[in-house]
């Protein structure tokens, strides 16, 4: 039998025990650990993990644009860490106009949300038309898979067979196009401004792949679009077999040897002697060719994501699986880095006033 003394003396050891307090400590303890293993599994997880990227293309789905943007669409995600899904949204409208705006003004800023507009899109913001809710120099270039230059066409049962019989002609001929921006209306005005060419623009077709049908119905007899959407699916491919068009001009600076026939817009310039200062505005309005088919990220994305998304990008472009399709496609990959089209962006849209206004008249705003 234990004493009263010796049970008053265990009893006090007992509630003077720290094992309670320490069992509460370890865990608590176990519990701060656990929540910051969770946090840094979480955070050491790639962002773009589980999420999907929307890849808003300025044009109707099969417009060459449209090819453009699934074929990047198709072979993105495996670079971009965690491998989203891409996928493509069609939001023609306007030249692109429609899409840019949205992706500036209207998209969040995640990094989630890319565009592919017309790449004469500066031109709207250059000649300062209302309906631009954007300013290209706070968007995040994020690359270009090509470089372009224009082709203008014309049926060949018309009497046209160059641009000096456009000069000479009483009747003008019909040309078709997305709107102010698209290549059909800025080479047609360009003639006019230069040489005296009258050419009747005729806009709002919805894309290309439109204004194409409607000059095999005849409702117009020609178009300029890019040389590699003419030579890279139908139905060109058909026309050329049956004589259908004829080749009057290019943009480039060198006759592209598929169309070696075409004279350059310059050769054009110096057969008329046209002057510098008319030369400069034709310039400013062709350097769509050197932006070819850029793609865009949302103001405001945090820096870490457009590096992510520029890098990937640029991986992309070098997939052997993306360049058997653009080869098989007729689609010549020449990647431009986001870096060099956001300092060309900067100096197109800075041009001298006298620059400005002509181009304003040009395009009627």
């Amino acid at each position: 039998m234990v004493p009263p003394a010796s049970r008053s003396k265990e009893a006090a050891v007992k509630k003077h025990s720290p094992l309670p307090i320490l069992f509460v400590v370890c865990a608590a303890l176990a519990a701060y650990c656990s929540m910051f293993i969770a946090s840094a599994s979480a955070q050491s997880e790639p962002y773009y993990k589980g999420k999907t990227i929307r890849f808003v293309v300025g044009s109707g789905a099969g417009a060459f644009y449209d090819l453009w943007g699934r074929l990047i669409a198709r072979h993105w995600g495996k670079y971009i860490p965690g491998n989203p899904e891409v996928i493509v949204q069609n939001m023609p409208g306007a030249s692109s106009l429609t899409a840019t705006n949205y992706v500036y003004g209207v998209a969040k800023p995640d990094g989630l949300t890319v565009v592919l507009p017309n790449n004469s899109i500066y031109i709207e913001q250059l000649v300062g038309r209302k309906e631009v809710q954007f300013d290209l120099r706070k968007f995040h270039w994020l690359g270009s898979a090509s470089q372009e230059s224009i082709l203008f066409y014309m049926r060949a049962d018309t009497p046209f067979r160059s641009v000096a019989d456009i000069v000479k002609a009483k009747q003008p001929p019909s040309c078709g196009g997305s709107g102010t921006t698209s290549s059909d209306y800025i080479v047609a005005k360009i003639l006019e401004l230069t040489v005296g060419a009258k050419i009747n623009s005729v806009s709002g077709y919805p894309g290309g792949t439109e204004a194409d049908l409607a000059v095999e119905k005849g409702e117009i007899v020609c178009r300029a679009h890019t040389l590699s959407a003419h030579y890279g699916r139908e139905p060109f491919t058909s026309w050329h077999k049956k004589g259908f068009d004829r080749h009057l001009l290019q943009s480039g600076r060198k006759r592209d040897p598929r169309a070696a026939e075409a004279p350059t817009i310059y050769e054009i310039l110096d057969e008329f002697k046209v002057p510098n200062n008319r030369r400069r505005v034709v310039q400013a309005l062709l350097s769509g060719g050197e932006f070819g088919r850029p793609v865009l990220v949302t103001p405001g994305t945090a820096p870490e994501r457009v590096k992510i998304l520029r890098d990937s990008f640029a991986r992309a472009l070098k997939d052997e699986e993306l360049l058997a399709e653009a080869k098989k496609g007729k689609m010549d990959v020449e990647f431009t880095s986001g870096e060099e089209l956001e300092a060309l962006v900067k100096e197109v849209l800075d041009q001298p006033a006298e620059v400005v206004e002509q181009a304003r008249r040009i395009l009627g705003k």
